[in-house]
């Protein structure tokens, strides 16, 4: 996947067709969101007739794409220009909260 950085990220330890010539270590982006109430009371809904919940599907998607921006942040500001074994994790923080890990190895490759 490509970013506005021009940062190669992918989930593989390496990038096929490609050398790595320095490793950073590892970069981490997260993120801790809540849930909202007027997801709650749809979602109390969707509990009784069964479905998809998509206004946290929606969440959840906005959360790793924002911990992810900052991953590629903190990678860029390494002057790497891959990521590479790239992972996401969820926590709970608080009843209602959760936070939302991503993570991988920073590198450079040519």
């Amino acid at each position: 996947m490509n970013t506005s950085l021009d940062i190669v990220v992918t989930n593989l330890e390496s990038v096929p067709g490609r050398r790595i010539v320095e490793h950073y270590g590892l970069v981490q982006g997260s993120t801790i969101r809540a849930k909202h109430v007027g997801r709650d009371l749809m979602a109390g809904l969707k509990n009784i007739v069964g479905g998809e919940l998509k206004g946290y599907t929606e969440l959840m998607q906005e959360s790793r794409q924002e911990a992810t921006n900052r991953m590629l942040q903190q990678a860029a500001e390494l002057g790497a220009n891959a990521v590479v074994n790239v992972r996401y994790s969820t926590a709970s923080v608080t009843q209602g909260a959760a936070e939302i890990l991503a993570y991988g190895t920073a590198v450079r490759i040519e």
